[in-house]
């Protein structure tokens, strides 16, 4: 696929062969509607054949990074069995295709990121966060599991005690806090964002390319020791789309209130 062919993503190219990404959809906070999110799992492919690329940097567009998936296509999968498979793979893919691209990926994180878009930025090779960042995993608030990317690399980031404590509470975690307990490589103030970003791409496309992405491939072997684990948190995640919580929590975030999901009951009890 040529990059003119893709409807929410910009390119540009810059000097050293350096490609600039911007996830264009920036009045709906950049969410992932049901062809960004195929975009999203396709594109590392793309970068992999371009031999005019070295090093990319990946952003939103406006005040956002990605506000995850959007309310239309989560209703569209409710219960759902064709829409929740072909969601399954395209989650899967956005992983996969991120480790397996041989070139480094930077994720510039310029505001909220949350579901596959806090995929995209946290499996990046190299992650830089904006002070101002806001982030939640934020599967449990719609009532499902935690699936997109999380048990694949955030007990490597930040430990499974800090991993466990924000995936099932979903709390929002800022710039210098992802820093801090290692979610993220660096944070910094707002309007250096873009700058420090092309200054490390800058510094990995002049560097020696074999180098660097076989160091890449070689420490993405960790990642890949914890696949059973991303598939096993993928497909409990898209059990939960045949769930009542699921439908209580979109109802929830429609009307801007608390939700109140139904109870596990327990056979006999």
């Amino acid at each position: 696929m040529r990059y003119d062919e893709y409807q929410h993503l910009l390119f540009e190219r810059h000097p050293d062969g350096i490609l600039l990404i911007t996830i264009n959809r920036p009045d709906v906070l950049n969410a992932t509607n049901n062809r960004l999110h195929w975009e999203l799992s396709r594109v590392w492919r793309d970068i992999d054949d371009d031999p005019e690329t070295n090093v990319v940097i990946i952003t939103g567009k406006g005040r956002a990074f990605s506000a995850g998936g959007d309310l239309d296509m989560i209703e569209q999968m409710k219960s759902n069995h064709a829409n929740i498979s072909q969601a399954m793979r395209e989650a899967g893919d956005i992983v996969y295709n991120m480790i397996d691209c041989s070139k480094p990926i930077i994720s510039a994180i310029n505001g909220v990121a949350v579901g596959a878009g806090l995929a995209v930025a946290f499996m990046a090779d190299i992650s830089i966060a904006a002070e101002s960042m806001r982030i939640t995993d934020g599967h449990v608030r719609l009532g499902v599991a935690a699936g997109d990317h999380a048990v694949i690399i955030w007990p490597l980031l930040c430990g499974m005690a800090k991993a466990k404590y924000y995936l099932m509470t979903a709390d929002f975690i800022d710039g210098k806090e992802a820093e801090r307990i290692g979610l993220v490589s660096l944070c910094v103030p707002n309007d250096q964002l873009m700058d420090k970003a092309f200054a490390v791409a800058r510094t990995l496309a002049r560097g020696p390319q074999q180098a660097a992405r076989f160091t890449k491939r070689a420490l993405n072997n960790w990642l890949k020791m914890f696949g059973p684990a991303f598939d096993a948190s993928l497909a409990m995640e898209m059990l939960g789309f045949f769930s009542a919580d699921v439908a209580e929590g979109l109802a929830a975030v429609k009307e801007k209130r608390a939700p109140n999901f139904p109870h596990l009951k327990t056979p006999g009890r």
